[in-house]
């Protein structure tokens, strides 16, 4: 009777366990080579996953989104490849479901928007005062060109 309850488990259950007692960083290890575009067999060897659970991804994550070529294959960027891993970290590693995957990378999302900065180099007084004796000289210089 347990050879009957074994066969009956969720494969997916069981890879689910395999892979949150195998470490919660398994997505920080993967290295992404310096590549413009990667093709769907070497993203899915890469993350470590079947490619049509990548196609299924693309259809229920909206920035998931490769380019395809001329030819019409699955054209992923480097972006779509950190995606791919966040999105298998989310799901596999921390248990969300697809909806909740969804909500929690839009929620990341808007947490990089508004936080994102341009960071302004800060001069101390003493060193504008020297750049705008600089510039003062510049224009007299440019002034004096155009009057002699």
């Amino acid at each position: 009777m347990k050879e009957r309850e074994g066969c009956c488990r969720n494969p997916m259950a069981a890879r689910i366990k395999k892979n949150k007692s195998a470490g919660k960083h398994v997505a920080d290890e993967v290295l992404i080579p310096d590549k413009l575009y990667f093709r769907i067999g070497e993203v899915a060897n890469l993350c470590r996953l079947p490619a049509y659970v990548l196609r299924f991804w693309e259809s229920e994550f909206p920035q998931l989104r490769p380019v395809k070529s001329s030819t019409g294959q699955r054209m992923y960027r480097k972006r779509d490849v950190e995606s791919v891993l966040r999105i298998k970290q989310l799901l596999y590693e921390q248990g969300f479901t697809i909806s909740g995957a969804r909500q929690q990378l839009r929620a990341e999302n808007k947490s990089d928007k508004t936080q994102s900065a341009i960071p302004f180099p800060s001069h101390s007084p003493s060193e504008i005062q020297h750049i705008r004796q600089g510039l003062r000289e510049i224009l007299t210089m440019l002034s004096a060109r155009r009057t002699g």
